[in-house]
């Protein structure tokens, strides 16, 4: 029998053509414990993809894939409790995700960190721990944190 990565990657070719059976197989799997598929079953919540949306189900999928250190889960968890959706806004909660994502070079979620320090969303102002996270998504290719890092540095 195909082990459940197999069977990710088969949800996933299913995605466009049988997006039902896609949905049927991400379920079972998330169900199951397999991370990426908890995470791609969040965005189909998320997203309304599928499923009628629902972003308190999202949440509870993306959490659960987050708790096992998937950086994309933790990263869009983040942004659930940063604007509040599906979840009590709680933008302490969301610079730790977004930390633990940065932590494993997730770009998104390090320009969002550098950010966050900028401006003190959910953590203390600390223009040195913002410049540190900008320069490692600038490293990722992230063409906004280069623009950002260059302005900081013309200051």
């Amino acid at each position: 029998g195909e082990d459940a990565d197999e069977m990710f990657e088969r949800a996933l070719a299913l995605q466009k053509d049988d997006p039902h059976l896609y949905l049927e197989i991400i379920t079972k799997l998330a169900a199951d414990g397999h991370a990426d598929a908890q995470y791609k079953l969040g965005d189909c919540y998320n997203l309304g993809n599928v499923v009628d949306e629902d972003d308190a189900t999202a949440v509870k999928w993306y959490r659960k894939a987050a708790e096992q250190g998937h950086a994309d889960a933790q990263y869009n968890l983040a942004n659930c409790y940063y604007i509040g959706l599906g979840v009590k806004k709680d933008r302490a909660a969301a610079v730790e995700l977004y930390r633990k994502a940065a932590e494993q070079g997730h770009m998104d979620a390090q320009f969002t960190l550098a950010d966050c320090y900028s401006w003190g969303e959910g953590i203390d102002k600390d223009a040195a721990a913002a410049e540190n996270w900008y320069r490692k998504a600038a490293e990722h290719g992230c063409h906004l944190a280069q623009s950002t890092l260059k302005a900081l540095l013309d200051a």
